[in-house]
């Protein structure tokens, strides 16, 4: 009787046609079904995680998490809560026919550096269950020059989809540094502004929305290249930027309504310290955004400018703060680190004097701390205490190395 010929129970193919045959009670299966299998068990997991998560958080709910992480800025938070609020409810709740169709409310947020814009985005981030993914529009000019084509925006947001356009399409995109990309100026001219207001122009369809053809893995698009289809119809977008300077347009603009008596008692009631809070589509205008873009971006609101008691709170605080995240390192090594409250008072009193917000935070408090992680993971201690008067020797010292590099 000849030997019986193994093969696998759901491809056919014999043993020797394939790497790597299971045996089991009553069949085989061969390597590439098994892996196959595997995939489709794995998308199926998925699909399944996501039905669960479908409930859609509360506007307030989405707040409480972001004041795990964001001191402040409660404008803000109210607006990017409820935007991604309505998010969900658009993609949860398909318009029929016969029903009010639900529009997309994209946001712009203003504020100055270090205020906590991207902190904002990427605190959102990890609660969110759509894709979502952060870009830069610096590096972003119009087709055929040297640079990012916009459609590189929507690469980013399909690998974070796995390269699935229907995923991708539920998504939410972060747009950082939306004043880079300004008209340069009112006059025309004989040269193109190829990183300005053509990049704007070029963002239009995707804020609206319409299907755009996107090169899968970004770069610039050819002739012979394989494009995926992305319709940005349900995409929020969300925009960021410092706007240096808008304040005096802001003052501009508010300084021309002053006529008669009214008027000038009005006048009299401006906080005079934070221009931003008065800010209007009409200030980004003058700065240099395109009307056609401030349209499509609705929601319009502002990050206040960081005092003394919110830098001070942003050290302690938040669950991933700056002060936290150094106590942690040093755990590691099994040290307890611990900061005099004076050293913290010091630190914001500096971020204070070099006004850069709280990404200053970080720079002083790494000056402080370089020489103690280079030197105490060697040494055979289970606590140290940062005093102040250690903190401003480092702080003067580096002052002075950076004076003298200047000098030389």
């Amino acid at each position: 009787m000849p030997p019986k010929i193994r093969k696998c129970s759901f491809c056919g193919r014999r043993e020797s046609e394939v790497n790597l045959l299971i045996t089991g009670l009553d069949g085989c299966i061969c390597d590439e079904c098994a892996t196959q299998a595997n995939q489709i068990l794995k998308e199926n997991r998925i699909n399944a995680r996501q039905k669960e998560q479908i409930e859609l958080p509360k506007p307030s709910e989405i707040k409480a998490y972001l004041d795990n992480y964001v001191i402040g800025q409660d404008d803000a938070k109210m607006a990017l809560s409820v935007a991604v609020y309505n998010h969900y409810k658009r993609l949860n709740n398909p318009a029929a026919e016969d029903e009010v169709e639900l529009e997309k409310s994209n946001i712009i947020m203003v504020g100055s550096t270090g205020t906590g814009k991207t902190l904002l985005a990427r605190s959102i981030a990890k609660m969110l269950v759509v894709p979502f993914t952060i870009v830069d529009a610096t590096v972003l000019t119009q087709a055929g020059y040297v640079g990012e084509d916009v459609e590189s925006i929507l690469s980013r947001l399909l690998q974070e989809s796995d390269y699935k356009p229907e995923v991708a399409e539920r998504g939410i995109v972060f747009i950082d540094e939306i004043d880079k990309i300004a008209r340069k100026g009112d006059n025309p001219s004989i040269t193109r502004d190829v990183s300005g207001e053509g990049v704007q122009q070029a963002l239009l369809k995707l804020l609206e929305g319409s299907v755009v053809n996107v090169p899968p893995y970004g770069g610039r698009k050819h002739p012979e290249q394989q494009f995926i289809q992305v319709n940005t119809k349900n995409i929020l977008f969300i925009c960021g930027g410092a706007f240096d300077g808008i304040e005096k347009r802001i003052a501009q603009r508010l300084n021309t309504h002053v006529v008669g008596f009214d008027a000038a008692r009005n006048a009299a009631k401006i906080d005079k310290t934070n221009f931003m809070q008065y800010i209007a589509p009409m200030d980004l205008k003058s700065f240099g955004l395109i009307p056609e873009i401030i349209g499509r971006l609705p929601i319009l609101t502002h990050l206040e400018p960081l005092g003394r008691e919110a830098l001070r709170n942003i050290l302690t605080e938040p669950k991933n703060s700056i002060i936290k995240q150094y106590v942690k390192l040093f755990e590691l090594d099994g040290v307890k680190l611990t900061f005099e409250d004076a050293v913290l008072d010091y630190v914001v009193d500096k971020a204070m004097e070099f006004n850069l917000g709280a990404r200053g935070l970080r720079s002083i408090v790494e000056t402080i701390m370089l020489e103690l992680m280079f030197e105490v993971p060697s040494l055979n201690i289970k606590e140290y205490v940062v005093t102040l008067d250690y903190a401003k020797s480092k702080v003067e010292k580096a002052n002075m190395t950076a004076l003298q590099m200047k000098n030389e």
